[in-house]
């Protein structure tokens, strides 16, 4: 078995991180098997280094290495480039084609930004890695292949399969061994290491004096958070080797090449961005505090109704306990037990005059208790629409049961029975 030294110098990997020299370590062990590898880790670290290590130590190092970026193929052909179509598949496929996976039989298949491939695609790829079986676009011939699969992305795969947007099956079939790369700013001792790397080539290249950083440079670079990782180090270096002409480079110089260097590099929450559907929840909390106060105030027109049209408050007071409670809560509750009753003088109103009907009542135009008269609903045609919008809402969530639905949106069953009628859903 090589050593981790001996495979950096092959394959020119600089750096003597101990979390870089750990997945090193991982790759050796786990080349000489089939087993299906993911490499994880974020963009511009270098993850395309580890399945050349694997391919190269493995019993496939003769056969073909095929690297495919899942994530810059077109949706609609990324099926045919991968298991090949048939003639006559679809517009355009005048002839036979053969996909990579069969390309590749008994050799090696790289699939970088897996995470970015379709679902159609991933079931198609989760029957290759259980049985070795694919079909061509447009043939029903199943055909077997022989290839190991290494995968990699940059993706958060817990949050995608969360997201439904990657097969949690497949993730595990993916990730028999799974081999992360730090990024950049986690190798402090690399990353210096790696700019004079970098400066070195670039000198030799374009034929120029290798550029030197001062030690105001040298402590900008360290500080620096290198959000694009070794990639974006590398073309740093390169602008500072070809546009400045002094190859003493300050502080000052570097900045002017590292976007939002001067930034604080102070902890901050990140990752906590709010979701499509927060507002839509929020709205709804709303909505469901609109209807219980139109509720409330239904109840208090009831009972207001019930006192003008009944002169005895302690009768009205016995039967509407539970709707008083309900309205003023604990509040009403301490009242009910210092004074055992509502104080007459708030209660005591002028007898009604009726006319005609019971319901229709008239009152002085100086009655104080003008605001408690009765007067018809008038509501908006959005909020009844919304109300039903909570209704079917909550209806659905409860698989229709009506009287969970009805305990989520405070309601009673029989009101919500009415409200069903009335909104004939």
């Amino acid at each position: 078995m090589e050593s981790v030294q001996s495979i950096k110098q092959r394959f020119e990997l600089i750096g003597n991180d101990t979390q870089l020299n750990r997945a090193i370590e991982k790759a050796i062990q786990v080349a000489p098997t089939d087993i299906s590898v993911l490499v994880t880790g974020e963009s511009g670290v270098g993850k395309e280094a580890i399945p050349k290590i694997i391919h190269s130590l493995s019993h496939r190092k003769h056969a073909k290495y095929i690297a495919v970026n899942c994530g810059a193929i077109p949706e609609g052909t990324i099926d045919s480039e991968l298991f090949g179509h048939e003639k006559g598949a679809f517009t355009g496929a005048t002839q036979t084609r053969s996909g990579y996976f069969e390309v590749a039989d008994g050799g090696t298949i790289f699939l970088d930004e897996v995470g970015e491939l379709p679902l159609t695609t991933q079931v198609r790829l989760l029957r290759v890695l259980e049985n070795g079986e694919f079909l061509k676009v447009g043939s029903s011939q199943v055909q077997k292949t022989d290839v190991r699969i290494v995968a990699a992305t940059n993706v958060n795969m817990f949050e995608a399969i969360k997201k439904e947007k990657f097969r949690e099956d497949l993730y595990y079939r993916l990730s028999t061994v799974e081999i992360n790369i730090p990024p950049l700013r986690e190798r402090q001792e690399d990353i210096h290491l790696l700019f004079r790397k970098f400066a070195s080539d670039f000198g030799q290249k374009y034929k120029m004096p290798t550029i030197r950083l001062e030690e105001s440079a040298i402590a900008l670079l360290l500080k620096y958070r290198w959000p694009g990782n070794i990639r974006q180090l590398r073309n740093i270096a390169e602008q500072v080797s070809v546009l400045e002409e002094n190859r003493s480079v300050s502080a000052a110089t570097l900045s002017s090449y590292l976007p939002n260097a001067t930034r604080s590099n102070l902890p901050a929450v990140i990752g906590q961005e709010k979701k499509e559907s927060d507002f839509s929840n929020e709205r709804e909390i709303l909505y469901k505090v609109l209807f219980d106060m139109k509720g409330d105030l239904n109840d208090l027109k009831k009972l207001t109704l019930e006192l003008l049209q009944n002169s005895d408050t302690q009768k009205v007071q016995e039967e509407n306990e539970t709707l008083i409670q309900k309205i003023y809560g604990n509040q009403e509750e301490q009242s009910l037990e210092k004074e055992e009753a509502i104080p007459t003088e708030v209660l005591h109103l002028p007898e009604p005059v009726v006319e005609n009907h019971a319901t229709q009542i008239s009152r002085p135009s100086e009655d104080r208790y003008h605001f408690a008269e009765e007067i018809e609903e008038e509501e908006t045609l959005s909020l009844q629409e919304k109300e039903i919008e909570l209704i079917k809402k909550s209806l659905e969530r409860n698989r229709g049961k009506r009287k969970a639905a009805a305990a989520e949106l405070g309601i009673s069953e029989r009101t919500l029975y009415r409200k069903i009628k009335q909104y004939d859903l």
